[in-house]
């Protein structure tokens, strides 16, 4: 197992304690963060896929993702894509500002 590998792991575990507000389910088991890669520099990129296009809780919930990843030892930087909710491109752009 690579280093990048371990910190992959690292960050799933981390997410399974992010728990969406409306269905008490982690967001790993609800497929809300998919395609996580992270590269050699520590760097995670994913996609995020909030539950309804709609999604009320959408901002706080995209935030405490961030942060979980955030805080795993090792992640340098975070490359998040939103995709299926009415303001992906706005969302996308306040995330990449906290970076």
């Amino acid at each position: 197992m690579t280093d990048q590998d371990d910190l992959r792991e690292a960050i799933l575990t981390r997410l399974s304690a992010v728990v969406d507000p409306e269905t008490d389910v982690d967001v790993v088991r609800m497929r809300l963060v998919e395609g996580l890669e992270v590269d050699e520099e520590g760097v995670a990129r994913y996609t995020f896929h909030p539950s309804s296009p709609l999604c009320p809780l959408v901002v706080s919930l995209a935030l405490s993702i961030r942060a979980a990843v955030a805080g795993v030892p090792g992640v340098t930087g975070q490359e998040i894509e939103v995709v299926g909710y009415i303001q992906a491109d706005e969302l996308g752009a306040m995330l990449r500002e906290l970076a």
